[in-house]
């Protein structure tokens, strides 16, 4: 059954999108502000591009396979890295298209309705027919499951009410870190396009992050909402029943902090502030490798800061710990997961 607020997004325009600022939106973001603070300070994630790869991989998985795709993480990095995977051609093109978007974040602007639909044009090109265009007919969004969650807004409202979308993201003086949440969160209510409109929410909504701290350009926020899944379905439905999205939006902060924390903990690792040398480097070796079919001497050196000969010691380390083995390919030696 549609909301009364459903009924009313279709013919209110020049409005503020609904939601309260909380006390626990408040604390979120005080927190998550602290800790991209503490995660800049450490410069590893931009100093250090296999990590950075690695993410934007992990960003891909994660948001293809909440709109079923199938392809492992592990596949999507073989597709990445040019390898034949057999596997659905459609899944296969996703992945392509999601990176090539991905890799030109800095390039779009966060505030035009021009980018928004060249990202989703890219984004689903040879995928959909009405590929980089608002949708022309009525659309019904549904979950994971195939459930009803609400009703799009009819077409003929669309192109004006994203645009005022843009307009208030662009000019709110509320907190990034909330804007584009609410964005993401009326993007999808809305639902422009008449496919990939989950894909296109989850990158505007890195890009608006992205555009307030460029560390969010890489850090796989989409892989935590993919394993939460339920709970970010959970948090569009009680929004939807509140008509306001202050429930996705703490949902979202939750994410974030959780991304945060996650990198901080792998920047903190680096560091040898929190772990061991060996127990950090091999969480950077294990990391890689889910995202590789094999490591080499030179992308040890460059995850872990040392010379060839201490990559050729950390190596033969974890092969005798039998965590890896040792492989011919080709001309090269490599190291594959036990």
């Amino acid at each position: 059954m549609l909301s009364k607020y459903f009924v009313m997004r279709n013919t209110m325009k020049n409005k503020k999108p609904p939601f309260e600022i909380t006390n626990q939106i408040v604390a979120l973001v005080a927190e998550i502000a602290e800790l991209v603070g503490r995660l800049t300070s450490t410069n590893q994630l931009s100093a250090n591009p296999t990590l950075r790869r690695t993410n934007r991989i992990r960003t891909i998985h994660g948001s293809l396979a909440i709109e079923q795709n199938t392809l492992t993480l592990e596949q999507v990095t073989a597709v990445l890295n040019g390898k034949t995977v057999l596997a659905p051609p459609k899944d296969i093109a996703e992945v392509k298209n999601a990176y090539e978007i991905y890799e030109r974040l800095d390039e779009l602007d966060p505030y035009s309705a021009d980018d928004l639909l060249l990202a989703h044009g890219i984004m689903t090109r040879g995928l959909v027919e009405e590929s980089g265009m608002f949708r022309t007919r009525p659309v019904g969004v549904v979950d994971n499951e195939g459930r009803v969650l609400h009703f799009g807004t009819l077409p003929q409202y669309v192109p004006d009410l994203v645009m005022e979308l843009l307009d208030w993201v662009k000019t709110s003086d509320v907190h990034m870190l909330i804007r584009s949440c609410v964005f993401h969160y009326e993007f999808e209510l809305i639902h422009p396009f008449a496919d990939g409109n989950g894909r296109v929410g989850r990158l505007w909504h890195t890009l608006l992050l992205s555009k307030w701290n460029p560390a969010f350009a890489w850090l796989p926020v989409e892989s935590i909402i993919h394993g939460r899944q339920q709970e970010y379905y959970a948090a569009i439905n009680a929004s939807n029943d509140a008509g306001e999205s202050t429930v996705f939006i703490e949902f979202m902060l939750s994410a974030i902090k959780t991304s945060l924390m996650d990198a901080i903990n792998t920047s903190d690792a680096m560091s040898d502030g929190k772990a061991d040398k060996a127990t950090m480097r091999w969480k950077l070796i294990g990391e890689f490798l889910q995202t590789h079919e094999h490591i080499m001497n030179a992308d040890v050196r460059e995850l872990c800061g040392v010379s060839p000969a201490t990559a050729n010691r950390i190596l033969a380390s974890f092969a005798s710990d039998g965590k890896i083995v040792k492989c011919r390919e080709s001309s090269h030696w490599v190291y594959k997961l036990a």
